[in-house]
């Protein structure tokens, strides 16, 4: 269970899909700062799986309710619940991605050899004024957002307020990346924000979490593949590939071979 693990076992994990992190859906975002905040506060891990529930249980009364009106009662109390949930995802959110913006850009940077400048937003809900405010603060934004809403929930029966909706917007020379960039310049800003992350967890931990490249490398060109190799020197790293021709020099670690499930 990785919830039980993550206070125990800190691991970044990076594998081809994660190559297309910038090009995705605010989903695929969300999912990257979440797995990364859940491992670094359990506080924050409760309040997700808290926000997680409260919105099931919303979309099925807004779903729901024109057969049965009287679910309507229950509505203000899901999202006041909500709220109070989501303005600590905010909170710990905004705090996460300030620290990617010191650390991911400087990595990109070096990569791209000075060439590119990569820049960080956070999109949340439009009346949070300063997502890195205080919870109470922002449980107070959400209301409003909430309340503006309600009518517009009601008639879609849909939950449109909350940081469900929440991004990660990445910018490569003050570009949209994610409609822009080439494929080569997304792979360069997906692997700066999973290098970034590596650095944060040291940062908070001593110690750098476990890396786990899961064939990541074959999808990289030759450059791209040398710069990482170079930059994850210092931590326990497990690297999956079908060549392994190229790793006992760049990295002088074991090689495990294995075939038909085996480990030889």
């Amino acid at each position: 269970n990785g919830g039980e693990l993550s206070g125990i076992f800190q691991s970044v994990l990076f594998c081809p899909e994660d190559l297309y992190l910038i090009r995705e859906g605010a989903v695929a975002r969300r999912g990257f700062l979440d797995d990364c905040i859940c491992q670094l506060r359990p506080r924050y891990a409760l309040a997700l799986a808290e926000y997680k529930r409260l919105h099931e249980h919303k979309t099925r009364i807004l779903r729901d309710s024109e057969e049965k009106p009287s679910l309507l009662d229950a509505l203000d109390e899901f999202s006041m619940s909500m709220a109070k949930a989501g303005a600590l995802l905010i909170h710990y959110r905004a705090h996460f991605i300030k620290r990617l913006c010191q650390a991911a850009p400087a990595i990109h940077g070096d990569f791209s050899g000075g060439r590119e400048r990569l820049t960080l937003r956070y999109e949340t809900v439009s009346t949070v004024t300063d997502p890195e405010a205080g919870p109470q603060v922002i449980f107070q934004q959400l209301l409003q957002h909430q309340e503006e809403h309600r009518a517009a929930e009601i008639a879609s029966r849909q939950c449109l307020s909350g940081p469900h909706k929440d991004d990660l917007l990445v910018e490569i020379d003050g570009q949209a990346a994610k409609s822009y960039a080439s494929q080569g310049q997304t792979r360069t800003a997906a692997l700066s924000l999973k290098l970034a992350a590596r650095e944060i967890f040291q940062q908070d931990t001593g110690e750098y979490p476990v890396l786990l490249l899961d064939d990541v490398l074959s999808e990289l060109d030759p450059r791209r593949q040398e710069f990482v190799l170079n930059r994850i020197r210092g931590g326990q790293v497990f690297i999956t590939c079908c060549e392994d021709d190229r790793l006992p020099q760049l990295l002088g670690g074991r090689i495990f071979h294995v075939k038909n499930g085996t480990v030889r």
